[in-house]
């Protein structure tokens, strides 16, 4: 079946013809792709035509597509029954593979999504303090939680949209909203506020506005400042955590938060989400705790598998390739000025005058056979199954 045909079925069955708002290709133009398979560093369209993928699901494919050793893990699962209702060692091996990358990380729940990670953590710190506001920054992304879309980055920002339609203001108001990489606007929000913020929520390296970098000093800065008032901090590592180091950014720029957002990486591409912290915290968690979370699929073991298979393969030469890759794409499109380039490790982006701008690099990548994000304002993600030939494939694309 051509894929507008395929196109035309899913309009009528999903708003806007998607199940993710920014997969409609509405910042970049052109009938969005129907895909049909993938393998390492490739993926192929229903038509047949094969990209470069720096897409990458935005973000838990930190091996590429179709990894053997993730494939088999997921078919020995599934040949296993399950899901249970009951905890399995799958689990157990899992949480006990990411509290030992992240120290920090004493205790953990699984859940299905970062954004039930995210809300969960928010609950959490909300009890632990008796407060109610929360800190976030401008374009950050922490889910589609009603207390989280203000003012949030890639799909509100793609989409124009500043926040969402049904949020409450009384909800809207419990969270307060600073610059990134300006301490000081965090330290007049507590100030202004004193006694009632339980938490600054933050994504360690900004990625749902586009790559950006935290300022030195700036995560320091907001370790301090949370400890002085009286605060949690919580880093949401969704996209960072096990992609730009080992233990995640905080072991990247050494900073230790009391709480941890988790997803992507840990599900090795399938649905999965964790939060985690402090242990005395994470005792306020149900059963143990009177903060209510529960998930009938959480720990699900096709999941589990796929993330102990990932995990177990990201060591320390896979980083260095991440990082050389990265390096190399990142100075080949800087080489070429069509844009300015930020990055961390094997996450980056080309920023581009304007959307329109992106808009025109976007459809010269598709044209030449790279499959880059359908948004200014989402990372590109790179692979430990991206070559030297596929980042070349890209620069020329891109030029």
């Amino acid at each position: 079946m051509s894929q507008s045909d395929l196109l035309e079925r899913a309009r009528r069955l999903f708003p806007g013809g998607v199940n993710s708002p920014v997969r409609a290709y509405l910042a970049v133009g052109g009938d969005p792709p129907v895909m049909a398979r993938g393998s390492g560093a490739h993926i192929w369209d229903a038509e047949g035509r094969r990209y470069v993928d720096v897409v990458g699901a935005f973000g838990p494919l930190a091996l590429g597509h179709a990894e053997p050793s993730v494939v088999a893990a997921i078919q020995r699962a599934a040949a296993a029954g399950g899901p249970f209702g009951a905890t399995t060692e799958a689990e157990i091996r899992l949480g006990e593979m990411i509290t030992e990358r992240m120290p920090r990380v004493e205790r953990l729940r699984l859940v299905n999504s970062g954004t039930e990670a995210a809300m969960s953590a928010l609950r959490l710190a909300r009890a632990a303090t008796g407060r109610e506001l929360i800190v976030k920054f401008q374009g950050g992304y922490h889910g589609h939680s009603d207390s989280m879309l203000v003012k949030a980055g890639s799909g509100p920002l793609t989409l124009g949209i500043p926040g969402s339609a049904g949020v409450p203001q009384a909800v809207a108001r419990q969270t307060l909203v600073a610059a990134y990489n300006d301490p000081d606007h965090v330290e007049a929000l507590f100030k202004a506020n004193p006694g009632r913020i339980a938490a600054v929520i933050v994504e360690p390296v900004a990625a749902n506005v586009g790559v950006v970098p935290p300022a030195p000093g700036f995560l320091a800065a907001l370790r301090d400042l949370t400890s002085a008032h009286g605060a949690l901090l919580i880093f949401d590592e969704v996209i960072t955590g096990f992609r730009v180091a080992r233990g995640g950014a905080q072991e990247l720029y050494g900073i230790a938060p009391d709480l941890t957002v988790l997803g992507k990486i840990i599900g090795g591409g399938l649905p999965v989400g964790a939060f985690g912290g402090r242990a005395d915290l994470m005792n306020l968690v149900s059963p143990a705790g009177p903060v209510y979370q529960a998930g009938t699929l959480s720990g699900h073991p096709l999941v589990m598998a796929a993330g102990e298979a990932t995990l177990k393969l990201l060591s320390p030469p896979v980083y260095e390739h991440l990082e050389r890759v990265g390096a190399r794409l990142e100075a080949g499109l800087a080489r070429l000025g069509v844009a300015r380039v930020e990055r961390v490790g094997s996450l980056l982006t080309p920023f581009m005058r304007d959307e329109a701008e992106y808009a025109a690099l976007h459809g010269r990548l598709r044209q030449r056979g790279v499959l880059a994000p359908p948004s200014q304002f989402e990372a590109w993600f790179l692979s430990a199954a991206h070559q030297d030939s596929d980042i070349d494939l890209i620069i020329e694309a891109a030029a």
